[in-house]
């Protein structure tokens, strides 16, 4: 195993060119995100290998989008609210939020939805059914920036074979020009220049979950000493908890 301090390109091909050609040419597929100098590290490093965009990258952008509409909406309604309360202030009158059927206000209703956006509707419970039929009556660009981030999702985990992707990723492409959330449209610029890396997931499906899964642990497992003052130590605990 080879860790390497920092992401900078040069480096990082420095290091790796100590591994013999002839190995790393065995090197097939590297998945990888869409940072320019993953891709050049790869390229330089390991010149036989097919770059696979991993699919939960592409994922997240789609999310981030959605939350981003979602947390414009919160921040309007902060404002809204703040304004409500100002002017019962003034007449000297006792400012009563409205409630919705589940009891939320709209400012509840904004902040509580954050998780249930990240879910399939088939995993909500009950009352984030509940929830999300409110905020989607309330606020139907939320439902339809969501149904775009479930149609990505669904075409990831069903479809299989490049031509039928790209046919789809086309399809979806269509729907998030037609939907004109600034955001997904930023989204769907960034996938159309790296189109070809994307598509290269449908032909073994291949993702880097369990290395980001892996470095989640390494995350939380840092954060419970708040830091790391003895490097060789940490890495030694490292392997001994996970290796």
């Amino acid at each position: 195993m080879c860790i390497v301090k920092g992401t900078k390109a040069d480096t990082v091909i420095e290091i790796l060119s100590k591994i013999p050609l002839k190995q790393r040419r065995k090197v097939k597929e590297v998945t990888l995100d869409m940072a320019g100098n993953m891709g050049l590290i790869v390229k330089k490093s390991f010149i036989e290998a097919t770059l696979v965009i991993d699919r939960f990258h592409v994922q997240k952008l789609a999310l981030d989008a959605l939350q981003e509409i979602r947390i414009k909406h919160r921040w309007d309604a902060l404002d809204a609210e703040n304004s409500a309360i100002e002017k019962a202030r003034n007449n000297n009158e006792k400012y009563t939020p409205i409630l919705f059927s589940n009891g939320d206000t709209l400012k509840q209703l904004l902040a509580r939805s954050r998780y249930l956006l990240y879910k399939s509707n088939s995993k909500w419970t009950k009352n984030q059914q509940k929830r999300a039929k409110i905020l989607f009556e309330h606020y139907p660009d939320l439902e339809k920036a969501y149904k775009l981030c479930q149609n990505l999702s669904w075409i990831f985990n069903n479809i299989k074979g490049k031509t039928s992707a790209l046919i789809r990723l086309a399809k979806w492409d269509e729907k998030v020009r037609q939907a004109a959330f600034k955001s997904f449209n930023t989204i769907a610029r960034t996938m159309s220049i790296h189109y070809k890396n994307i598509l290269n997931y449908f032909d073994n499906r291949s993702t880097n979950a369990s290395a980001e899964s892996f470095n989640a642990k390494i995350k939380a497992f840092r954060a419970q000493f708040r830091g790391v003052r003895n490097v060789e130590f940490f890495l030694f605990r490292l392997t001994t908890i996970f290796a």
